[in-house]
């Protein structure tokens, strides 16, 4: 049981109401009770909250200055999201811990394990890889012939760093995720594909996180890359010699074709298509569903099919659903 009062303490916000409002859970507003406190980021789910069964509520002090009545304490702070994942992480798990390796694993004698790393069952550790201290490899994970593992890197199960690729420290790897699968690369000769070796890698910045079931491909020949803090949610596809900047983000079924680059600080919504050798810009907003057909300058908000400016588009949806009224004039007069 924990304090409103001693939340706030924790987070550095204020509660507007009682400090003693006993606390046992922390959960989002479809599943709540009287000794939960949940969340809300914007003014909609701020009013859901306050007609919820939930003990309190944590939001932003700028959403609260425009709740008419309360009704339940509120702990204000700058930004419920962040305030959110510090809760959270009091909550979350440990991680495994080691040094810890599993009778089942195989790990290669010229292999360079440092200290404290957990190496799960049927996990395999290829020649002259190397893996970082205190990373976790859980079950089933793949280590290829000359890859490296920077520190505190966690693969969850059957994630794979293949043949010479590189992932920085405290590098991510949801289950299943595949860093240097083949690229998409083949030549039409003489009626049939013929392959194209795929003889380069790839490399992860710090801080990289690639989600469940998504494939990053290596290199024609140099690297495919990704750089520091970038998120790439799961079931994403990054082709071949793609550059992805510092701290993007890339929701699910998003597709990249090979040699894209992307700048820093950009977020693609789900389900986005990229042509392939094209350049995306720094700080750019691409709304979900939109297919990128060509380059996009830095700064700019694109949506729809081909991708542009995210305004325009909106003018051009209006313009499509007064379309059948337009034909019923036109018919009219025509008749007329």
């Amino acid at each position: 049981m924990v304090t409103l009062g001693e939340y706030a303490a924790r987070l550095g916000g204020t509660v507007l109401g009682d400090p003693a409002t006993p606390i046992e859970r922390i959960s989002a507003i479809d599943d709540v009770d009287e000794t939960t406190l949940t969340f809300a980021t914007d003014e909609r789910y701020l009013r859901n909250a306050l007609a919820s069964r939930a003990a309190a509520v944590l939001t932003e002090a700028r959403l609260a200055a425009r709740a008419p009545d309360p009704r339940k304490p509120l702990l204000l702070v700058e930004s419920a999201r962040a305030a959110l994942a510090a809760l959270l992480a009091d909550l979350e798990p440990p991680r495994c811990a080691g040094p810890y390796r599993h009778p089942s694993a195989i790990v290669d004698a010229s292999a360079t394990i440092e200290r404290d790393v957990y190496i799960g069952a049927l996990a395999i550790v290829a020649a002259r890889a190397r893996i970082g201290a205190e990373s976790v490899l859980m079950a089933g994970v793949t280590i290829g012939e000359d890859a490296r593992a920077g520190q505190r890197c966690t693969f969850h199960p059957r994630a794979m760093l293949l043949d010479r690729c590189v992932a920085g420290d405290r590098v991510v790897l949801q289950p299943g995720a595949v860093i240097g699968s083949d690229g998409f690369g083949y030549a039409f000769f003489d009626g049939r594909f013929a392959k194209i070796p795929q003889i380069g890698n790839v490399v992860l910045g710090d801080d990289v996180e690639i989600g469940a079931n998504t494939c990053v491909d290596r290199a024609q020949t140099g690297s495919t890359t990704i750089g520091e803090g970038t998120k790439i949610d799961n079931l994403v596809q990054i082709g071949h010699n793609c550059r992805i900047g510092r701290h993007c983000g890339f929701a699910a079924m998003s597709g990249l074709a090979g040699s894209t680059k992307v700048g820093d600080y950009t977020v693609v919504g789900g389900q986005c298509g990229f042509r392939g050798h094209i350049s995306v810009g720094s700080r750019v907003k691409i709304a979900g569903n939109s297919m990128v057909w060509g380059d996009v300058p830095d700064g700019a908000f694109i949506s729809g099919q081909p991708a542009r400016d995210h305004h325009s588009e909106l003018r051009q949806q209006v313009r499509l659903r007064n379309l059948e009224k337009l034909y019923e004039r036109v018919s009219a007069l025509e008749r007329k």
